[in-house]
């Protein structure tokens, strides 16, 4: 059979045009979005990905500050950045992009970024807002999933979703996300057993476990649609995923590339979080109760 390609850079496209669209309306009324990265490591891929989204924010017309701590910054002075950031009105969205310094604690650290600048909802409080329906940034990556399925018109009310992986940053999120659309969401990590007793009779497949080529072909089905979220750099330097793709294509109904798929819309996503984040903080709206701050963000401009 013939497996739908799912690439994200129409979509990521779309994304950064609303994001360039509302950042000009504020503009117009004096106020400037701007995002602050925070970095701390001479991981080269670490700082690549950041320059890409320094590049975009310029195109959209978004401030993007970058704080290059140095490899050996200590949580002290990581957590004194944090903290003057997010006191800083001019500053509506924080990054603190990992990997950090060996004996420096991320979770430590995310809960200095105030959920209102939380762009990429790594405060334990964002997802915890996010799972009682309360305003907050769902992790960009995570809503990125969600919005590749809204984009290619993929059913996900009552239907069967499976996520593979549990991390904070986009498995347990993704979950939340989908619970929300009505999905009927099962969850699996490293002692949930065979993998195929859990994803070959699923609608939708969504694979996070940071490992090449987990999910093959035998472990889907024909109507199974596949989400690879995975980045995993090859010996030769080539990116992959953890779908071997492979195997899968020609099995699945659809599949999303790696690269091409999930990373190019989680940058976009989080030029408008960014944009949003400065919305709110300066003329802050009322939410409907029970509405997650991601679908607000998806019905704006």
């Amino acid at each position: 059979m013939s497996t739908q390609s799912l690439p994200g850079k129409e979509l990521a496209g779309d994304i950064r045009r609303r994001a360039r669209e509302q950042a000009r309306d504020l503009q117009q009324g004096g106020i400037h979005p701007a995002l602050a990265v925070v970095i701390a490591t001479d991981d080269e891929s670490t700082h690549w990905y950041v320059r890409s989204i320094e590049r975009a924010a310029e195109t959209a017309g978004i401030g993007c500050r970058v704080i290059d701590l140095g490899h050996d910054a200590s949580e002290q002075v990581v957590a004194g950045v944090l903290r003057d950031l997010g006191a800083e009105p001019s500053v509506h969205g924080i990054i603190l992009q990992t990997p950090l310094p060996a004996g420096v604690r991320t979770d430590a650290l995310v809960g200095l970024i105030p959920p209102e600048k939380d762009i990429d909802g790594a405060n334990p409080l964002s997802l915890g807002r996010l799972a009682v329906g309360q305003p907050a940034f769902a992790p960009a990556t995570a809503r990125s999933v969600v919005e590749i399925l809204e984009h290619y018109r993929i059913p996900v009310a009552g239907r069967r979703a499976v996520v593979v992986g549990r991390s904070a940053v986009v498995g347990k999120p993704l979950a939340l996300l989908l619970l929300e659309r009505d999905a009927a969401v099962t969850v699996c990590h490293s002692r949930s057993g065979p993998l195929e007793n859990h994803t070959a009779g699923a609608d939708i497949v969504v694979v996070a476990a940071g490992r090449t080529g987990l999910l093959k072909g035998s472990h889907v089905s024909s109507a199974s649609v596949v989400i690879d979220v995975g980045t995993n750099v090859l010996a030769d330097g080539s990116l992959v995923g953890d779908v071997d793709a492979d195997s899968v294509r020609g099995v699945a109904a659809a599949l999303s590339p790696v690269p091409g798929g999930v990373g190019s819309v989680t940058t976009a996503l989080l030029l408008l979080h960014t944009v949003e984040a400065a919305r709110r903080q300066s003329s802050p709206l009322p939410l409907k109760a029970g509405v997650p701050r991601a679908h607000v963000l998806e019905t704006a401009g």
